[in-house]
């Protein structure tokens, strides 16, 4: 008999099973996603301690699950309650994908939504296509992507006049940050955030453990690419694959090779015998970003959302 149960320490077995297939299912298709040999029971932990999630079993076989992190205030910078699930936190059989996927939601965000958490964001792999149709289907739409690429050059047009060095002192790129900052409050992204927010984004983000890179011209700094150890998601802690936490070019030099020829350095300058591949995470609806990206890199998640109307809380 198929029953959907509250997710409980006992299904951990089968769902670490169940989310490494579906994370080897997208890495044949994504040939430079690390191999990933096991994801360990702690990455599981705080989805029992939270009780949002659920399992949907046939006897003593799990079909699949989905579990969430959080719930957080103010998700999205919204007035909203929120939760995510990454994309160890789910996973199903491939038999029925769609129809369980549906199953599984229903019953998750029926918990979610009686605990008035009505910011719903899940990341999918991009090549299941049974998976997007199902939150297609369930009112989701695409907000973040994740992409990766093997560390291997390209051609790209010669960018006279301009050089590229790493980066020795964070606060040279302050104002491309804070360029970077009004850029995503600006349409389609609608990102914005108060001055507060922003300084307080910024100083996070001259502290953080990284290295950064940028293209120079007459002397002055006019884009860079940042780069760190970690990124989103399981995948992203292996050593192998370092990732991209930051880029911006000034306008006036876009369209112009420079963000080509800086990626191409920033290739060379990392590029290890252990470090094989490189990640990067961007919104969407940014639309220069994602038409850069998706250039260069193969999305491997597609981070879809969902905002349930309030009239659904306390009734």
């Amino acid at each position: 008999m198929i029953e959907i149960l509250s997710f409980n320490r006992n299904h951990i077995k089968q769902a670490r099973e169940l989310a490494l297939a579906n994370y080897n299912e997208e890495r044949a298709v994504v040939t430079a996603l690390p191999q990933v040999d096991t994801i360990p029971d702690e990455a599981f932990e705080d989805f029992i301690d939270n009780g949002l999630g659920v399992a949907m079993l046939d006897g003593d076989r799990m079909l699949g699950f989905i579990c969430a992190e959080g719930p957080w205030d103010n998700a999205f910078s919204s007035t909203a309650k929120g939760i995510f699930v990454p994309i160890h936190a789910h996973g199903i059989v491939p038999e029925n994908r769609e129809s369980i996927y549906k199953r599984l939601y229903q019953a998750a965000a029926d918990i979610w939504v009686n605990k008035d958490i009505t910011y719903h964001a899940i990341s999918l792999y991009a090549h299941n296509v049974q998976a997007k149709d199902a939150f297609f289907t369930c009112g989701f739409g695409l907000r973040c992507v994740d992409a990766v690429r093997p560390l291997v050059g390209f051609a790209h047009s010669v960018c006279d006049g301009i050089t590229f060095e790493e980066l020795t002192d964070s606060t040279k790129i302050s104002d491309m940050r804070k360029a970077l900052s009004i850029h995503l409050g600006e349409s389609p992204c609608f990102m914005r955030s108060s001055d507060e927010d922003s300084e307080k984004w910024l100083d996070r983000a001259e502290s953080r453990d990284s290295r950064e890179f940028i293209a120079v011209f007459n002397g002055l700094p006019i884009a860079f690419v940042e780069v760190t150890d970690d990124g989103e998601n399981f995948a992203t802690w292996k050593d192998s694959m370092l990732n991209i936490c930051g880029a911006f070019c000034l306008p006036e030099y876009r369209g112009k090779g420079v963000m080509q020829g800086l990626l191409n350095h920033v290739i060379k300058q990392i590029k290890t015998d252990e470090v094989t591949s490189l990640g990067v995470d961007f919104e969407s609806f940014n639309l220069s970003s994602n038409g850069f990206w998706l250039k260069h890199f193969t999305a491997y998640t597609f981070s879809v959302t969902r905002r349930i109307d309030e009239c659904a809380i306390n009734n």
